[in-house]
C-alpha cells in the first residue's frame, strides 16, 4: 500500500528502515518532542517493526520523500477500535530539521484521508505534550481540537509538561472539505 499527496508518500514500514528509526530515536530535540525516556538497540527496533507488522490492529508508515525516496519520518495508526470505529494516532518526524517545512501536514491530511475514506473510522486521538508548540499547531491546522489536559504528566529535563489529548472527528474532516 502507497499512499501519496504532492510531496510525499507513506508506505508500510519494513526491517530496513531500522537504521534510520535508531537514528531518530539518538536525536536529543526529537526524544523531547515525543518524551522518549528509553533508549534502544537495532534489534529491538526489528522486532518492533516485525511485531507491528502482523499486527492487524494498526498502520504503520515510513513518511517519504517523492523526489528522493528518503525517509523523512514515521507515523502510525495505533489501537484500532473496529467497533467504536476509533483509532490512535502518532507522529514524528526523524529530525528536527525536517519540522516547519509542511511535511508533517501532508503526512496527517493523507492519513485522514485513509482513516475517515477508507478504513471509515468516526475519530481519531493523538497525545502531545504541551512543550510541543510546533506539533499542536500542525495539529490544530488540520482540524484537530484539544479536548483534555493530563496536568504534569510527563517528567523530562528536570521539568513538567501537559499532556495534551486532541482529537478529529469524521463531522470535522467533512466539514473541513467543503
Amino acid at each position: 500500500m502507497r499512499l501519496e499527496s504532492e510531496r510525499i508518500y507513506l508506505r508500510p514500514l519494513c526491517e530496513s528502515d531500522a537504521p534510520i528509526m535508531l537514528e531518530n530515536t539518538l536525536d536529543k530535540e526529537i526524544r523531547y518532542m515525543t518524551g522518549t525516556n528509553l533508549s534502544f538497540s537495532m534489534e529491538q527496533i526489528k522486532a518492533h517493526i516485525k511485531n507491528i507488522n502482523n499486527d492487524s490492529s494498526r498502520y504503520d508508515f515510513a513518511i517519504c520523500l517523492k523526489s528522493s525516496d528518503e525517509m523523512i519520518g514515521e507515523l502510525s495508526i495505533l489501537d484500532i477500535d473496529e467497533e467504536s470505529k476509533k483509532a490512535g494516532f502518532r507522529i514524528s518526524m526523524a529530525s528536527i530539521s525536517l519540522t516547519g517545512k509542511g511535511y508533517g501536514i501532508e503526512a496527517i491530511k493523507i492519513v485522514l484521508s485513509f482513516v475517515f475514506e477508507q478504513l471509515k473510522l468516526n475519530r481519531i486521538q493523538l497525545e502531545v505534550f504541551s512543550h510541543n508548540l510546533r506539533g499542536i499547531r500542525a495539529y490544530e491546522k488540520v482540524g484537530f481540537v484539544k479536548e483534555g489536559v493530563l496536568r504534569q504528566s510527563l517528567f523530562y529535563n528536570k521539568t513538567y509538561s501537559d499532556e495534551i489529548i486532541m482529537a478529529i472527528l469524521k463531522s470535522d474532516y467533512d466539514n473541513m472539505l467543503l
